[in-house]
């Protein structure tokens, strides 16, 4: 069975995309990273937000500009959005909502992880209970804007069990688990 995981880069003020979706300051974090080289082969689709597919790309320019996780990772991708483009987009299945979204990502995944990936859907999949991981890699950078890790007007509290925490060259990833 699937398990669901939050993976996502942020910096050390808690943002994991600068004022106005800008993606351009993860760029010189981007390197070598073991944990991330090993995550990539166990990913068997992605839930992806619509703000996060249709944002900032940190490979913009590169050759794996539009590619998950910048060419590395080929595989289904589930975009909740309620507007859908009216072109098809290879490899991308668009669904209108959340429930349907980690099925259809869960389906696909078979035994390997769903990845999801932007804030607003990590902070559904956390309210309806299913996510199962999240894995930050914290950049050594301040931003003082942007999108956060988890937001959540008005509070609440979401317990989580360390997994681990390792280094890679320019970052320090921590891997928790969701506590239900």
């Amino acid at each position: 069975m699937a398990k669901l995981l939050y993976s996502t880069t942020m910096s050390l003020d808690g943002f994991i995309a600068g004022h106005g979706g800008d993606m351009s300051w993860l760029t010189g974090h981007l390197g070598p990273n073991p944990v991330i080289d090993d995550l990539i082969d166990t990913i068997g689709a992605l839930l992806v937000g619509n703000r996060t597919f249709r944002g900032d790309d940190p490979h913009k320019g590169a050759s794996g500009e539009g590619k998950a996780f910048g060419g590395g990772w080929n595989g289904p991708q589930f975009v909740v959005t309620h507007h859908a483009p009216q072109a098809p987009v290879p490899g991308v299945t668009f669904v209108g909502d959340l429930d349907r979204g980690v099925a259809d990502a869960s389906a696909a995944a078979g035994d390997a992880y769903v990845n999801v990936l932007g804030a607003d859907i990590a902070r559904q999949c956390i309210e309806a209970g299913v996510l199962d991981e999240i894995l930050v890699l914290v950049a050594p950078v301040l931003l003082g804007d942007g999108v956060r890790l988890f937001d959540h007007p008005g509070g609440t509290s979401v317990k989580l069990e360390r997994l681990s925490v390792s280094h890679a060259p320019s970052v320090t990833n921590l891997w928790f688990r969701v506590v239900r």
